[in-house]
């Protein structure tokens, strides 16, 4: 297609940085943004709606005559985005970028994805999955494993559903608040209790339509509040690409022993699978371990993979959601690429809303500013999330992007603003 209208659902930083992506392309006509945020209202036009309330989408869909809906985020791909338009005959037209509501259990439940693993043979840590009926066999089997503890909720909890512990006692409590006291509500019903693996960590996107696949820039994300990786899961505090260890030898054992199997995996279980795949994974003394999946791009590695894509990416995303991936032609940049993450006082636990922002310009045409919870209104830019403000710097080398990141986090002000300041202190 010549020049489309396109939906991108969402509010995040993910989002403002895959809108800024496709806002490049030569191929769009216009760009909805549902809710969108404070960022993506200057490539688009936002549009209150929730990216789970379907019927909404459905109206806005048919009312802007949109070709391709986008899915940003995990929940209205595990709530079934995908099945509920190709079910409505007034859809049929409408080619949609994210998988169906099968695919999406591999986000949608941990122990769907460590069976899935399991059946299809991809290298992960072992595992046991429990209900609260089963909580002693669960403390039980803390005995099995040596510390850290690693313990998830099975179902969604905004990437804070994790909990890493060295102290027994302090995870059999937790087993208890997940399984009797619903930490997470429906998503604590099942918990997964894993061995913990040594290692590094690493995200790789797949961009695919269950056929063909093509491997994007990988990243490597700080999930942890504060310095040093200590302190609660967040969202993810920054990111970097490209990532050092991650070279060709690495990178090709991932294709070889991951990828190739997760897409044949998906075929010979009849899961049809249109959209990304984020392969979260532990590099074990050279040896790439799958942690987990998710069904969409990671946040905050977006705002990096994005910033080393060469080529069209509207046009990339159009073909596979046409299931034609193997006709996708994307180059990926020589450039580094760091992100810095602010946020609300207080996050991940409690935090306030509504502060006022300031920003001083930035030059730097290697700075982008992708807003993560930002919205106007009458007195300017306001924070309207924990995570609020993602500074993504390109440069030649990983050490320059970082210096270029934090000089421009200087420019930015709200009342308690927090961000770690270590970012690839680790490479």
């Amino acid at each position: 297609m010549d020049r489309m209208r396109v939906l991108l659902l969402g509010g995040g930083g993910r989002e403002h940085a895959l809108a800024w992506k496709m806002s490049q392309s030569p191929k769009l006509d216009q760009l909805f943004i549902a809710p969108g945020n404070g960022g993506t209202s200057e490539l688009g036009t936002n549009v209150p709606i929730k990216e789970t309330d379907f019927e909404a989408i459905k109206e806005l869909i048919l009312r802007e005559g949109i070709h391709l809906v986008v899915v940003g985020p995990e929940a209205p791909l595990v709530a079934g985005i995908r099945d509920f338009m190709e079910a409505d005959e007034s859809l049929k037209d409408v080619k949609v970028l994210g998988s169906g509501k099968a695919g999406a259990e591999l986000e949608g439940s941990k122990a769907f994805a460590k069976r899935f693993m399991e059946k299809v043979d991809i290298p992960t840590a072992r595992y046991a999955e429990f209900g609260a009926e089963e909580l002693d066999q669960a403390k039980a089997f803390l005995d099995e494993m040596k510390p850290p503890y690693v313990l998830k909720a099975d179902g969604l909890a905004a990437g804070k559903g994790v909990l890493i512990l060295e102290d027994r006692a302090e995870a059999e409590s937790s087993l208890e608040d997940f399984l009797i006291k619903g930490k997470f509500g429906e998503a604590s019903e099942r918990v997964v209790i894993e061995e913990y693996l040594h290692g590094i960590e690493l995200s790789v996107f797949v961009l695919t339509d269950g056929n063909n696949y093509v491997i994007l820039p990988e990243a490597k994300d700080y999930k942890r509040i504060g310095e040093g990786d200590t302190g609660l899961n967040t969202g993810g505090m920054g990111s970097i690409s490209p990532v050092p260890f991650a070279d060709a030898t690495f990178m090709q054992r991932v294709e070889d022993r991951i990828v190739k199997p997760t897409i044949q995996g998906l075929k010979n279980e009849a899961i049809p699978y249109n959209g990304f795949v984020f392969i979260g994974l532990m590099n074990v003394d050279g040896d790439p371990y799958v942690i987990e999946y998710n069904v969409r791009m990671g946040d905050p590695e977006t705002e990096t993979v994005m910033r080393r894509i060469d080529g069209d990416l509207l046009e990339a995303l159009w073909l596979t959601a046409d299931n034609k991936t193997a006709e996708v032609s994307l180059g990926v940049s020589d450039d580094h690429s760091a992100c810095v993450m602010l946020v609300s006082g207080g996050y991940p636990e409690g935090y306030e809303k509504g502060k006022l922002m300031t920003i001083e310009s930035v030059e730097d045409e290697q700075v982008v500013m992708f807003h993560a919870g930002t919205k106007r209104d009458e007195e300017g830019l306001k924070t309207s999330g924990g995570r609020v403000l993602a500074i993504s710097a390109n440069a030649s080398n990983r050490e320059e992007a970082l210096n270029k990141a934090y000089s421009v986090v200087k420019k930015v002000d709200f009342e308690r603003m927090n961000y770690r300041s270590d970012i690839g202190f680790d490479l």
